[in-house]
């Protein structure tokens, strides 16, 4: 019966690592259907790139940092059990390299090519293990001083701080080192519209990450006899709260309505094993509305040129998500309770601090030394000729 369920297991979280594998692929439609028909090509090579980089930099030094494991034995060690140990960080690692594809939405349309992957390996090497080993494998005593002087531990079931606030809080730093997008912002007062160059392609990848997102948060439980139907469907319906006022609030906007289903389920993340379905409801429409109001705040009236909106959807939501855990996870509103509202909320704070900082340190320090920013006659031609070479469509025959 051992041999049975370590197979299973394995199965169990690999199925999971797969579904949040795709999840990438979300990542980059969303994005290549967000730019300009100019920066396409770019928002599919970073993703997968990125992605690779990822892989490296955590296999080889980020799971050491977080979890104190690594894998420089025999592969007959790493064969035991199945090899759940192997997968669990595949499914993990699939959870880390969201941070860069975080990113990559918020620094789209005049970010270098090569500066973005040393970021991505600094990040995913040490910057998000740091805090990861934190919330979800006791570093540094940090949970133990919580449960002590609040009576729980943070709890964060699937990553809405560790993961998304993170992200979208280390994005935002790259976003305001690296600048608006040229003539974004005029002299006289006035704001360049940036449309959508695909619909249907922004559509897609929101498709994809909310499918995918099932495999994020029901997978977290990592064994196949923690696995709770609760968790889904406190997704299911923090999606549709998200979607609804998102779409609202937005007045049927598109990138709004398709936008609000990946709000609610970034904040629904830390209590889908704790809330009860009536407050994820809540939980995901308030993320909805959090997502559109601070959108329009950013790009409008504080000029903060966030290309795909990642601080207010990831960053935002995220640290919504931690705190709300804390509310709705409470038997007071039907949740299962053992949570406290402040360990919540200094568990997300601590988080967020951590992830401005880290983002200022390593994309500054990157600036400083190699720059960030595409040139003016790069970023007017777009990322896809400039960096790639190749357009998104090529209209005609090239003679080499």
């Amino acid at each position: 019966m051992d041999t049975l369920k370590q197979g299973a297991d394995a199965l169990f979280i690999l199925l999971g690592a797969i579904m949040v594998l795709a999840m990438h692929a979300g990542f980059a439609f969303l994005e290549l259907g967000t730019v300009r028909k100019k920066n396409q090509v770019n928002a599919l090579v970073k993703i997968l790139v990125d992605f690779a980089v990822s892989t490296i930099a955590y296999f080889f030094v980020g799971y050491s940092v977080a979890y104190g494991v690594d894998f420089f034995t025999g592969a007959e060690t790493l064969a035991a059990k199945n090899g759940y140990e192997l997968v669990k960080f595949f499914f993990l690692l699939t959870f880390a390299a969201a941070i860069p594809a975080i990113v990559s939405g918020g620094i789209a349309e005049r970010a270098r090519f090569n500066p973005q992957l040393l970021a991505t390996a600094i990040i995913v090497g040490l910057i998000y293990p740091l805090s990861e080993g934190v919330a979800w494998n006791q570093r540094f005593g940090v949970q133990a001083w919580l449960k002590g002087a609040f009576g729980a531990e943070f709890h964060d079931f699937a990553g809405s701080v560790v993961v998304h606030a993170v992200g979208g809080w280390i994005g935002l730093a790259a976003v305001l080192l690296l600048g608006a997008r040229s003539n974004r912002y005029r002299k006289d007062g006035a704001m360049s519209a940036h449309p959508p160059s695909s619909i249907p392609f922004l559509a897609l990848g929101a498709w994809i990450l909310a499918a995918g997102w099932f495999g994020f948060n029901v997978m977290s439980a990592q064994t196949l006899d923690k696995i709770s139907g609760l968790v889904a469907v406190n997704s299911l319906m923090a999606m549709v709260g998200g979607t609804l006022v998102a779409t609202l609030m937005g007045r049927n906007d598109p990138g709004f309505a398709y936008n609000g289903p990946l709000a609610g389920l970034v904040a629904v993340c830390a209590g889908s094993d704790l809330m009860h379905p009536a407050g994820a409801l809540v939980v995901g429409g308030i993320a909805g509305a959090i997502f559109v109001q601070m959108f329009t705040l950013t790009q409008n009236r504080w000029k903060i040129d966030d290309v795909l909106g990642v601080w207010p959807l990831h960053g935002l939501c995220g640290a919504w998500g931690g705190i709300a855990c804390g509310i709705f996870g409470q038997t007071a509103f039907g949740g299962i309770g053992g949570v406290s509202l402040a360990s919540q909320t200094i568990g997300t704070v601590m988080a967020v601090v951590w992830a401005l900082v880290g983002g200022f340190v390593v994309y500054g320090g990157i600036k400083a030394v190699m720059g960030l920013r595409m040139s003016q006659e790069e970023e007017y031609e777009g990322a896809d000729l400039s960096i790639h070479k190749i357009g998104s469509t090529p209209d005609r025959e090239v003679s080499w």
